[in-house]
């Protein structure tokens, strides 16, 4: 039954791959989607299918250049549209394009090179605190008690320089991840995680007692009001032209901040995305590979393996100092519990969940991750606590949904989610949701000799 199911589905999937039908469902999908979404701006089901027919372009059997202009179409036009209509979907794809460049630095290490790093938030810290640190009235307090500033106290840099930190934020964040790299290669396997853990502990340590005798990190108070960049002028009257008639309402400076971090965050995980391809058709990605595979073998056959295991940790660290830099901007507020060890877990998570190594696979794993972690739980959620103030009770069992536990909402269970997906995952996809074509290769090879000496077993039988 199984087989003949997956037998029609596989004819199903080359069907719909053969000649026009993948131009015509991509185009039909995306605008049934997009003008769901449209009108109605808070469903759940809506933007679930949005980003499910936004996805599916990547699997379609069609030419680069029309992928490549459905999604400019989708990223640039459709989503700003749906974003001002409801600002929390703008927010969710910010985060996804933020958790999408910082997968991918990890999946430099831990996929292409073989290195596994716990401690990977502490690059992330390392950039938000840089721009925490200039870009707010922090400096006027180093010889202040820990606590916000007070009113009237200026800025150390202007917005502007923002643009200017994100570069700063890669190289630093660069020269961070050689500093750790150079003491710690000497360790493999299960010892350098937990160096790494350490160092991710450290950083975080270090930001939360930083206040003392000068205050540089504020403790555990954090560091706020952090400057966001500065908007040209003008921009956003031309914009709200555009924009109100299609959008229905003005877009306010809220919003159009929403919408130019997102752009932010868009373009920087596009050029995350673009080096990652590059270094993984490189020398240098095929050198990580054999690393990864061999390292006496590689060594042996001449590859210089500390200077590009280093090399991966300045790469890896550089995507999470700029998207750190970002993040600091977009919030305006850094404190030292952001950048804890389960966020370094988190991000762990998304690679092993898209597939370790695979660069689609890691983008695909921060998004379903995000999307479980901010819309689908907490929509859960907050659908539970509706029901909870209503007299409504549950069919069949007769039970009034007020006396349903608070402890009970499924938001409070993400951890334990999660940890279910990985199990299931590791059982029945071990290789990832979008397996890299190297491990796919791995792991058919590996069932070969299973299935050979089963035969060979119930032959001797």
């Amino acid at each position: 039954m199984i087989a003949k199911l997956k037998t029609t589905l596989g004819s199903l999937g080359e069907w719909i791959n053969r000649g026009k039908v993948p131009y015509i469902l991509s185009i039909t999908g995306l605008v049934l989607s997009t003008v769901w979404v449209y009108f109605s701006p808070r469903s759940l089901p809506a933007f679930l299918f949005f980003l499910a027919m936004a996805g599916m372009i990547y699997y379609f059997k069609i030419k680069p250049v029309a992928k490549l202009i459905l999604g400019l179409v989708v990223a640039l036009i459709v989503v700003p549209i749906i974003g001002a209509r409801n600002i929390f979907y703008l927010e969710v794809l910010f985060q996804i394009g933020v958790f999408a460049a910082l997968a991918l630095g990890l999946n430099i290490v831990v996929g292409f090179t073989g290195l596994l790093n716990l401690g990977y938030v502490a690059f992330y810290a390392v950039g938000a605190y840089l721009w925490a640190f200039f870009g707010s009235k922090q400096i006027f307090l180093l010889h202040e008690i820990p606590g916000t500033a007070p009113q009237g106290t200026p800025f150390l840099l202007p917005g502007d320089m923002f643009y200017l930190f994100i570069m700063l934020g890669i190289i630093v964040a660069a020269v961070t991840g050689l500093l750790l790299g150079l003491p710690v290669l000497r360790v493999r396997g299960d010892y350098l995680a937990i160096v790494t853990l350490g160092f991710g502990e450290v950083i975080r340590q270090l930001a939360n007692n930083l206040d003392k005798p000068l205050n540089f990190t504020n403790g555990p108070q954090g560091i706020t009001p952090i400057q966001k960049p500065t908007l040209p002028g003008g921009v956003m009257d031309a914009f709200n032209v555009i924009l109100t008639p299609i959008v229905g309402q003005p877009v306010t400076e809220g919003q159009f901040y929403n919408i130019l971090f997102y752009f932010i965050a868009l373009l920087v995980a596009a050029l995350v995305i673009f080096v990652t391809l590059r270094l993984d058709d490189s020398k240098i990605g095929r050198a990580w590979t054999a690393i990864r595979e061999d390292e006496m073998a590689a060594v042996a056959m001449g590859i210089p393996a500390v200077k590009l295991k280093l090399a991966a940790f300045a790469v890896g660290a550089s995507f999470a100092g700029a998207m750190g830099v970002v993040m600091a901007a977009s919030r305006t507020f850094v404190s030292p519990e952001s950048f804890t060890f389960m966020q370094s877990i988190g991000v762990l998570t998304m690679v092993i969940l898209g597939g370790i190594g695979s660069i689609p696979g890691v983008v695909l794993g921060a998004a379903v991750v995000v999307v479980l972690n901010l819309q689908v739980l907490q929509e859960v959620s907050l659908y539970l606590s509706q029901l909870r103030q209503s007299d409504s009770v549950i069919p069949i069992i007769n039970f009034a949904w007020k006396n349903l536990s608070n402890q009970l909402d499924p938001a409070k269970y993400q951890r334990l989610l999660f940890g279910l997906i990985l199990i299931l995952m590791m059982i029945y996809r071990p290789a990832g949701l979008i397996p890299a074509a190297r491990r796919k290769r791995e792991l058919k090879a590996a069932a070969v000799p299973d299935a050979d000496n089963g035969t060979q077993e119930a032959a001797d039988e």
